[in-house]
């Protein structure tokens, strides 16, 4: 059996998806890979376990006139190997997927979409829910199962949507990476520099507007104890915009901009408190890593974090710009370390149900079921 999984960049599925080409495999299926390669820029993430590649020239922007020649290429493909499931994530990689795949499903090929956070939510802007809400429900009709991965997409899409929807708990974590070996976090702390004693503040995450690192430099720069380093791992368009943000903040001493690391686990073993005051997610792996650490978290309350923080729980959560209020949780955690060790030991029994193997066992479910004919 022939399975194709698509995305708008190649770095998606191979930061999120490894295991679910380890399980297709299992099972014995051909799997080929369809998005846009940057993984040139993307160091120590590879796709070397796919069976064919295709480097599909995708663009985020609904508006890009290089969507048209993705569309063509992928439709020749599709067609050429008569796939028995299509699996496409990403907004626009599955637009384009789902619109290349309707002649196929005609003839029988299932059709998948892993929504990994509507554009549309609750306090989102209008023009989100004027230009993808209709694309989403028109492209529901062409979509034998959606799979989302947090609660509020989930009830959304079962009350609005015309195809079968499922609910999967992110895409999973590898609660094995992040034993909690005190010399792991001695050595990484000495290899970035960290004096005994210091107060480490992580964030990971892509240098874009979304993920709203400009909060938490601001928050930062209100705090009164200075036994802290603030850490940001991630590399993208507003590293410059976000170094100078700092410099003017009278903080760049304090800041280390890592840019894209592939030692995430040991990095989080080496921080003790996690920010993250992104406008939108879907269910962010980046927090699930950081509570497997046993890190308390400070993060937006918006959909995806709500489902895995709970406020004064295990972690504090704020509206994306309230400096204040983030200023106030994160100063309160450097100040407190027998509040971190709680609220960290509370995230680490949490994220238990977020375990790769949960997710792999529903996904297994799901494609069983429409293989079936169930969904």
């Amino acid at each position: 059996m022939r399975v194709l999984l698509t995305a708008t960049v190649m770095s998606h599925i191979a930061h999120f998806h490894k295991s679910l080409i380890d399980m297709l495999h299992g099972y014995g299926c051909e799997v080929h890979i369809a998005a846009r390669n940057d993984l040139i820029d993307k160091q120590g993430l590879s796709l070397d376990t796919a069976d064919k590649i295709f480097d599909i020239p995708f663009r985020r922007s609904p508006y890009s006139f290089s969507n048209i020649k993705a569309y063509i290429e992928l439709k020749k493909y599709i067609e050429t190997y008569n796939y028995e499931i299509i699996h496409c994530n990403t907004p626009m990689g599955a637009v384009i997927t789902r619109l290349a795949a309707k002649s196929l499903r005609k003839r029988g090929t299932k059709v998948l979409y892993t929504a990994h956070g509507f554009h549309f939510y609750r306090k989102a802007p209008i023009k989100n829910w004027l230009l993808y809400y209709p694309v989403e429900k028109w492209l529901s009709l062409y979509t034998d199962a959606l799979i989302t991965i947090n609660q509020e997409d989930y009830r959304l899409a079962r009350k609005r949507f015309y195809c079968d929807v499922f609910y999967v708990p992110g895409v999973g974590v590898d609660l094995s990476r992040f034993r909690p070996e005190s010399f792991i976090r001695q050595q990484k702390r000495e290899e970035l520099g960290i004096r005994d004693g210091t107060v480490v503040l992580l964030s990971v995450g892509e240098l874009s507007k979304n993920k709203n690192h400009a909060t938490a430099l601001k928050a930062i720069s209100r705090l009164t104890n200075n036994n802290f380093l603030y850490i940001i791992c991630g590399s993208g368009e507003l590293e410059e915009h976000l170094k100078r943000l700092a410099m003017k903040l009278k903080i760049d001493h304090k800041v280390k901009f890592l840019g894209f690391r592939d030692d995430i686990p040991e990095v989080c073993l080496a921080s003790d408190v996690f920010i993250f005051p992104s406008f939108r997610e879907g269910l962010p792996v980046a927090v699930m890593e950081a509570m497997c650490a046993g890190l308390p978290i400070v993060c937006s309350a918006i959909r995806g974090n709500v489902d895995l923080v709970s406020d004064g729980v295990g972690g504090y959560l704020h509206d994306p710009c309230d400096v204040i209020g983030f200023a106030h949780s994160i100063e309160k955690l450097i100040c407190d370390e027998e509040l971190r060790n709680k609220m960290g030991r509370t995230n680490q029994r949490e994220v238990i149900r977020y375990e790769k193997q949960v997710v792999t066992d529903i996904m297994q479910t799901i494609y069983k079921k429409l293989l079936d004919g169930d969904a």
